[in-house]
């Protein structure tokens, strides 16, 4: 009778070498994983006193037992030294998000405009040159833009915008983002404000400094560049 290829061998059929190996802990090279599923199938059919077996297929399986589960102390959890387990920490959800105040300097040729706004974007001081007394021409010269930036340094610290117990729009100045806009006079002036003495308090608040100047990219037409002479 032909034999079936998931059907084991009789113990007869099992050479002297393979029944040394097996005498030893060691499973035979001609086991193949499925003949191991069917052999723990057997052990199953087995154990069970009314399930009808040869006597040959209950020794093969009882023989299975020996290489089927060489480790059956250890677990698929992975083994984690205790030096590199990470230590329990707070939830991210627990801590506050700090969401940072922004200072936008738009300085034009022509003007400058400051403008101090909360974490949600809500503006606080928005001032320019026009407002602290220069007209016309002179609202875009570098004098008025650094005059300009020392106004703002001068509101920031007299409302107590940097200290814990400031209650007004906005709150505490904890973190700040300064975005440049455009290349005017002011940009440099405002800049130089901030690294200077005017800027000391609000120069340590700073977390990032961005450019925003806007860049144009297709749309209408630009203008003819002037051309003298």
């Amino acid at each position: 009778m032909k034999r079936s290829p998931f059907q084991l061998p009789s113990i007869g059929s099992v050479c002297l070498t393979c029944r040394q190996r097996i005498a030893h802990g060691s499973p035979p090279y001609w086991i193949s994983q499925k003949r191991l599923l069917t052999t723990t199938s057997l052990d199953r059919a087995d154990a069970n006193p009314t399930s009808t077996s040869s006597p040959s297929t209950a020794s093969l399986a009882r023989l299975s037992q020996s290489f089927a589960s060489p480790f059956p102390s250890l677990s698929n959890d992975p083994i984690i030294p205790a030096g590199l387990a990470r230590k329990h920490s707070p939830s991210l959800t627990n801590t506050p998000i700090v969401r940072p105040h922004h200072l936008h300097i738009y300085a034009t040729r022509h003007n400058c405009h400051i403008t101090l706004t909360a974490g949600n974007r809500d503006p606080i001081i928005s001032v320019s040159s026009g407002n602290i007394g220069f007209k016309k021409a002179q609202r875009g010269s570098y004098d008025a833009a650094y005059q300009l930036g020392a106004y703002v340094m001068g509101l920031i610290k007299n409302q107590a915008m940097l200290d814990e117990k400031y209650q007004g729009k906005g709150g505490q100045i904890r973190q700040l983002e300064v975005v440049l806009r455009d290349f005017g006079p002011g940009r440099e002036a405002v800049s130089k404000i901030l690294l200077g003495s005017e800027g000391r308090a609000l120069r340590s608040r700073i977390v990032r400094v961005m450019d925003g100047t806007r860049l144009k990219f297709g749309g209408t037409r630009s203008k003819k560049p002037r051309r003298l002479g």
